[in-house]
């Protein structure tokens, strides 16, 4: 089977030490939010090596993946999936999207959202209605909502703003710390390519936004234009 050849090549990969560093890294002590994630310590680049080399695993074997505890069984099965997202025609799409949501369950840390929304629900929403990400957006699931504002990196990298702008304001008052950075990060993209846009929407809400959301879409301005924001709160 693809997905043992899949684990025991990850488990040939595995380093303890860097293991220690990423369970600290990705909080998973008692009550953090990656309470029960298990690290071997394999690197991305490494994991995308072992997905290029295991294209073919069916979505069954992918499943098994993501069921697992082990993080990196879980990211290397979303990197197997986006690329059997990318080689596959228009239509069987759907069924990889459909997928994807209903594991959002088991995409459940950032970097398993960051690396894979972007690339999967994002792309499939380009030419398609978006109603879906603000669903997501109002979920009481964390990684449900990082979801919603992360795919729009797809719609920013096409110059289109506006899906990035109105999940931002829903996500204005979410409590967790994980949602300030991905909509800071996704607003930072959105004035990287419009810069209007993105003063425009600090302006009406900067007095109103989380220190670290503020802090990280205006990580890039110069001092003055960022004191005058943080001055705001």
């Amino acid at each position: 089977m693809v997905k043992n050849k899949i684990e025991k090549e990850l488990r040939a990969l595995a380093n303890p030490v860097k293991a220690l560093d990423l369970a600290r890294f990705f909080k998973t002590g008692q009550n953090q939010y990656g309470a029960g994630d298990v690290f071997l310590g394999i690197m991305v680049p490494q994991q995308r090596a072992v997905a290029k080399n295991n294209m073919d695993a069916t979505l069954a074997e992918i499943q098994t993946l993501l069921n697992s505890k082990i993080h990196e069984f879980r990211l290397t099965a979303l990197l197997v999936l986006i690329l059997q997202y990318a080689g596959a025609d228009c239509r069987p799409r759907r069924n990889y999207v459909d997928f994807y949501l209903k594991n959002t369950n088991n995409i459940n840390n950032w970097d398993l959202v960051d690396l894979s929304a972007p690339k999967i629900l994002g792309d499939y929403l380009l030419s398609r209605n978006r109603k879906l990400l603000l669903k997501l957006a109002h979920s009481g699931n964390l990684w449900e909502r990082r979801i919603a504002i992360i795919s729009t990196l797809a719609f920013i990298q096409e110059n289109q703003f506006g899906d990035t702008i109105k999940i931002a304001t829903i996500l204005l008052n979410d409590s967790h710390d994980l949602i300030h950075k991905a909509v800071g990060w996704m607003l930072r993209e959105v004035g990287k390519r419009n810069l209007e846009t993105e003063l425009e929407f600090l302006e009406e809400y900067s007095a109103r936004l989380p220190r670290t959301m503020l802090r990280y879409a205006i990580e890039k301005f110069s001092e003055s234009k960022r004191k005058k924001f943080l001055n705001k709160k």
